[in-house]
């Protein structure tokens, strides 16, 4: 038996290690985002009760391990070779995808991308084996049917779960309002009782059924007496949350943490053959192929008829796996990143937005507002203020630093784990991500956490994410087809060299997300104290101040050689830069200054206006490398030898502007300051001549009528740099000064 597939095992199992820490990074959202946006208890605590339920998941979760090995394909038509080379694609594929997601905090359906991987190889292995085999159907290779039973399932859940989501919710907040103490002091025991026997239901009863580690004969007596059983659950948890509220414990605080553990164990029960699925298959091939070789000497026409059927996995593996899984939970920084996505997009308070509109929600936003108009007109204005009533946010409502209450935490857990452990009992691989994300949604709109201020923002936020879930669908299916091509068609070389590419891949991934994680420590810092938002501000003006040189000086450059790349190399840099400025004044600096604590609102208005003079400059530094490119791309004559010269003495004054300013930020001695605006009213003033000058050349027709236009244009906008620039430079200087004027505790001395 050829050595390769030993090592085809090994890397499997490998991979299937590497794929359980990429693939809880993504999906510890599932489990942690309601624990973690309520602020339900210190972190340690919440990791280790969904630590709890991860372990105990595991154990359970052997009954949907035939999804990887039949649910998708007909193992019977592939041969030994080609199950193998079908398997290592899917997780060669699956483990580079996920972390690419977790590297940007996109939360991405595990179940979605093992679904189509398994799709995607399977009918590229099929497609050769019906090329080698000079013949065949590609029908009789793919399980159609059971594909797609499996696919609708998971994209109707997302539409099940943000009604759900949204309804119960919307009850709920009726039931308690935003002001829940009073009323929860005599409906809180049977709310609880409710979502623990819901929770109970679906996770014990429904959930654990056909595991094989729990009684045929008990699960059948539970099913002949579903309802007295359900009964006596109902009142015997209700009873309990009675008297633990009498003792004066927080049952909601129970509530999310029972929850927490519920649903990361339905989480496990249901996606843990997206991380071990495939590889176990291939073991399993393998032992039957050892078997095989060791009776007849061969196995080049062995067809895998053995994965057909029930699986039965040991305890070990899945423990071992709940094991890994249980350690990427605690000190993956990933993890952390993809939950911030989800409680960033459903917290209850406005604040910084990490996404930007598009025209497609400010379309839904339009729409519900003008829905909830004419609704309003159907019902009488008490009704209307009544209902309103019951959302009304109290001051000091939401614990600090919670996205939102215990009550919305409750909700988001108790249904996400009562479809999740409903898929489980049904044998569907539901996406976990699809249905807590959309839970999530459906109540944080329900509870009217997406006003007028930040609603365009959020669905902005979700539709990005729900258009993540179907390029994983598309990417998933169209790179495992091409990887099984390759090593179906290169064999060991393929095998080896694929490895190769996402070891580095994922050392690549590792240093973006490692980078990305830096940016924003070092925005976060602004939100410290004087010091944290003045030296990152100092540190953002100076990298954007020699940014914005270079870009001058390359176009002016550019124009002289009339080169075409570089004038579009700069083009793209400042275009990125205006962006960045634009978003940062529109998104970022109200909600940062509210945020922000500071003795001083001396700081927080030069912070202010720091972020709109440099906007201000990335605007007209664009006005002028945009018309520069077109200028040169529409092939206009170039400048001629004085007008460069003209352009080069301009340039070189803008030079010496910004490298005096540079140098005493670097020195940090902000005496002699007049300098500056010295080489400021110097600029315009060779702006104003050359302005005059350039009129006498039109005149005098020597310089065509584009040319002057472009010309006079990188004047007047030359002239709103330099004003803004000596604007954004006193706006520094102010903010230094202060800063360092309250650690001296000392009066600001005028320069």
């Amino acid at each position: 038996m050829d050595p390769i597939y030993i090592i085809i095992v090994i890397i499997l199992l490998g991979l299937a290690i590497l794929d359980l820490t990429v693939g809880v990074a993504n999906d510890a959202v599932n489990f942690l985002n309601s624990s973690i946006g309520s602020k339900v208890a210190p972190m340690w605590v919440i990791l280790t009760v969904a630590s709890v339920g991860i372990i105990l998941g595991t154990l359970f979760s052997s009954g949907m391990m035939e999804i990887a090995r039949s649910g998708v394909f007909h193992p019977e038509m592939f041969t030994f070779k080609n199950i193998m080379m079908l398997f290592l694609a899917v997780m060669l594929t699956d483990v580079i995808m996920l972390d690419v997601f977790n590297s940007l905090g996109l939360p991405t359906s595990t179940s979605v991308s093992l679904v189509f991987e398994l799709l995607g190889a399977g009918v590229a292995v099929a497609l050769f084996s019906i090329w080698q085999n000079n013949g065949g159907n590609l029908i009789n290779y793919i399980n159609s049917g059971k594909a797609l039973a499996i696919i609708s399932g998971i994209f109707v859940s997302v539409a099940i779960a943000f009604i759900a989501g949204s309804i119960i919710m919307y009850i709920s907040r009726l039931i308690f309002s935003f002001n829940y103490t009073k009323s929860f002091k005599y409906l809180g025991a049977l709310w609880c009782g409710f979502a623990l026997t819901a929770m109970t239901y679906f996770i014990v009863f429904k959930g654990l059924k056909g595991s094989p580690f729990v009684a045929t004969d008990f699960t059948n007596m539970i099913e002949a007496n579903m309802a007295k059983t359900l009964l006596i659950t109902f009142a015997g948890w209700t009873i309990i949350m009675g008297i633990l509220q009498l003792c004066r414990v927080n049952i909601l605080k129970v509530i999310v943490l029972v929850g927490t553990m519920a649903l990361a164990l339905a989480f496990a029960g249901n996606d843990l053959v997206n991380f071990i699925g495939a590889p176990l298959a291939g073991l399993d091939a393998f032992k039957n192929a050892k078997e095989v070789f060791a009776a007849t000497g061969s196995i080049d026409n062995l067809y895998m008829d053995s994965l057909k059927g029930a699986v039965k996995v040991d305890v070990i593996p899945l423990l071992a796996a709940g094991v890994i899984m249980v350690l990427a939970l605690w000190f993956s920084k990933k993890a952390r990143t993809v939950t911030a996505t989800e409680v960033n997009l459903s917290r209850q308070a406005a604040g910084l937005e990490r996404f930007s509109s598009s025209p497609l929600s400010r379309a839904f936003v339009r729409w519900g507002v003008n829905s909830n108009r004419a609704i309003k007109k159907l019902f009488s204005q008490s009704f209307i203020d009544k209902i309103n009533s019951r959302f009304m946010l109290p001051e000091k409502n939401i614990k600090s630093g919670a996205s939102f209450d215990l009550i919305r935490a409750s909700v988001n857990l108790t249904i996400a784990a009562m479809l999740i452990a409903l898929g489980t009992s049904l044998k569907l691989p539901l996406s976990t991500t699809y249905v807590t994300f959309m839970v999530a949604m459906g109540s944080s709109l329900a509870d009217r956490a997406w006003g007028r201020e930040s609603a365009v923002y959020r669905i902005t936020g979700v539709l990005t994410v729900i258009g993540g879930w179907f390029i994983t669908a598309l990417v998933a299916f169209t790179v495992t087809g091409l990887v099984a091509t390759a090593l179906v068609w290169g064999g060991k070389i393929a095998v080896f060299g694929l490895v190769a590419l996402i070891i580095f891949l994922l050392f690549k991934s590792s240093k973006f997300h490692k980078k990305r994680k830096s940016a924003e420590a070092a925005k976060s810092q602004i939100l410290e104290d004087e010091s944290g938002i003045v030296e990152t501000s100092t540190t953002e003006v100076r990298e954007s101040i020699k940014l914005m040189l270079d870009i001058y000086n390359r176009n002016i450059k550019g124009l002289k050689d009339e080169n075409r790349n570089l004038l579009r190399q700069i083009a793209i840099k400042i275009d990125k830069l205006y962006k960045k400025y634009k978003d940062k004044r529109t998104y970022e600096v109200v909600p940062t200054i509210q945020a922000i604590s500071l003795k001083e609102l001396d700081i927080e208005q030069e912070y202010v206006q720091i972020v709109d003079y440099t906007y201000e400059i990335t605007k007209a530094l664009r006005v002028i490398t945009s018309d520069s490119l077109t200028y040169i791309e529409n092939n206009h004559k170039g400048f001629n030898d004085e007008q460069e010269a003209d352009l080069e003495e301009l340039s070189n004054h803008v030079i010496k502007l910004y490298e005096t300013f540079i140098r005493k930020m670097n020195e940090k001695d902000y005496s002699k300051f007049s300098v500056i605006s010295e080489l400021r009213d110097e600029i315009l003033e060779i702006c104003a001549n050359l302005t005059k000058k350039q009129i006498k050349r039109v005149k005098m027709q020597e310089s065509g009528t584009r040319n002057s236009i472009l010309f006079m244009t990188i004047l007047n906008e030359t002239k709103n740099i330099a004003l803004q620039s000596v604007n954004l430079m006193k706006s520094q200087r102010n903010m230094y000064e202060t800063r360092r004027r309250i650690a001296e505790q000392t009066p600001l001395k005028e320069t």
